[in-house]
């Protein structure tokens, strides 16, 4: 448990700092382009990432899962193998692909998109994913072998060089239009992956060379790849596509309500470009957890130790909580006022209470879903996501047209609700776990609540007595710390963790 402890700290410290880099990103992105274009830029991202569902997602878990079995029974060179296999069958799938997407990009944007202007950023696109594809095989090695500092500092970097890039492209280079801000981005895109790849490839070859030859005391065939790869891409694919629906849907159907298209845009471009990034500056925490919780699963799982990972799995839950709860009720107290300053567009904090929520139990249903992974359980939790992403689309089809963005964001929270109940049932069942509701969701929901009522009123009061509003938020944080931590107390926090 320390050295997932450790693990998780470093790639949260990581994470949360390319959260913050990603949103100051965002911000300068946004007022650079404008909440048109940003939309056109969210349009163009569904393709990225059903190119790496279709090439990647699923090899990426497969080298994980294998390397980290691998490592543990102490066959170094059966995690080689394993990724020299595992880069083979990713170039087999990705170089054809690219070709083909790059030949068809003009339909892709106009019949499947719906706009031309998408045209140059779905052609870049292509060696974008290719480069990202190597990054995150590598990436996921180092994770199975439970190193996790190369791929922390890389994702640092990566994170500057992309915002450096992009924004120094979009200064010096004024694209007049908005399908050349798209291009200008996604190339930006590249070049960041371009540093990533290289970099992380030149790492892992050093630790090779640390650690010494050694040959694989079993081979490693693309049949074992493939075996966990094909299942979990394949259900991935069709998640990503659902979602991809739902992202070329929501403009659709705004503007099938009788919605102007340029407004629709832009009011797709401030949800999913400016609100939601705003909500997910705190999860920097969840993707460093399921990083670590996965292989650490893996390994126990191989060694026959899978009912032992249910305290494990207890902790998990209750730290995602604990963090996860409040720093939603906060953000959606001052996040209308916070994200008004920083994007200069006051729509920004439409919707942000229920969206809070949803983010919340999106947070809980990807935590879960990574306990399934490293549970052996790859293909239930796809099934799962899946369910989720199709109560989102249905949502985004059947009352857009009449309820707005409102529609989406009612979607939203089912969504992240269905998936979560779907993989508790399915982890409780795996681990043999007895679920603790009070202990993981009750006491720190409850708690959050408290806070966010006491903030409000505080943050109402300091705004009306004209305190600057960055104060404002700092001192409402601050409160929202000690009420939070004193209603824990009061339900009896302080004697579980002493038991």
């Amino acid at each position: 448990m320390s050295s997932v402890l450790t693990g998780t700290l470093l790639l949260t410290a990581t994470g949360l700092f390319s959260q913050v880099v990603g949103f100051g990103y965002r911000i300068a992105l946004s007022r650079l382009i404008g909440a048109e274009t940003m939309g056109l830029y969210q349009l163009v991202m569904p393709v990225y990432s059903v190119l790496l569902s279709l090439t990647a997602v699923g090899l990426t878990v497969a080298v994980a899962t294998l390397s980290a079995r691998r490592y543990a029974l102490g066959d170094l060179g059966g995690v080689r193998l394993t990724l020299r296999r595992a880069l083979g069958c990713f170039f087999l799938l990705a170089l054809p692909l690219g070709a083909l997407v790059i030949a068809a990009s003009d339909p892709i944007s106009v019949y499947l998109l719906g706009d031309a202007r998408t045209r140059l950023g779905i052609v870049l696109l292509v060696p974008c994913v290719v480069l990202t594809g190597v990054e995150n095989l590598h990436k996921h090695c180092f994770y199975g072998m439970g190193q996790v500092r190369p791929p922390a500092a890389s994702e640092t970097a990566e994170q500057l060089v992309r915002a450096g890039a992009v924004l120094t492209l979009l200064v010096v280079l004024l694209p007049q239009s908005e399908e050349g801000a798209v291009g200008l981005i996604v190339l930006g895109m590249v070049l960041c992956e371009i540093c990533s790849a290289v970099t992380l490839t030149l790492l892992l070859r050093r630790f090779w060379r640390r650690e010494g030859p050694a040959a694989p005391k079993q081979t490693v065939t693309r049949r074992q790849l493939l075996s966990i790869a094909l299942p979990v891409g394949g259900t991935s694919l069709l998640g990503t596509l659902l979602g991809a629906a739902n992202s070329v849907l929501i403009p659709a159907r705004l503007v099938a309500g009788g919605t102007d298209p340029a407004r629709a845009m832009a009011g797709f471009g401030v949800l999913c470009g400016m609100t939601l990034p705003l909500l997910a500056l705190p999860t920097g925490f969840i993707g460093a957890l399921c990083l670590v919780m996965v292989p650490d699963l893996a390994r126990r799982t191989a060694r026959g130790d899978r009912r032992a990972a249910g305290g494990f799995l207890d902790r998990v839950l209750s730290a995602t909580s604990l963090l996860m709860a409040p720093a939603m009720a906060l953000l959606a107290v001052v996040g209308p006022t916070v994200g008004a300053a920083l994007f200069r567009d006051g729509r920004v904090g439409e919707y942000i209470l229920p969206l809070a929520a949803g983010t919340l139990l999106g947070c809980w249903q990807s935590v879960l879903g990574g306990a399934l992974n490293g549970l052996g359980l790859q293909g239930r939790g796809a099934r799962n996501a899946i369910a989720s992403d199709a109560v989102q689309l249905v949502c985004t089809w059947a009352l857009v047209p009449q309820w707005g963005l409102g529609g989406f964001v009612l979607g939203f929270v089912l969504s992240g609700l269905t998936g979560a109940g779907l993989n508790l049932i399915s982890v409780l069942r795996a681990a043999g776990l007895s679920p603790r509701w009070f202990g993981w969701f009750v006491r720190p929901v409850l708690s959050a609540v408290f806070m966010a009522l006491w903030c409000a009123l505080f943050f109402r009061v300091l705004l009306g007595a004209g305190c600057p509003a960055g104060w404002a938020c700092a001192l409402c944080a601050l409160l929202g710390l000690v009420l939070y931590a004193a209603a824990l107390l009061a339900q009896g926090i302080s004697y579980e963790i002493k038991q």
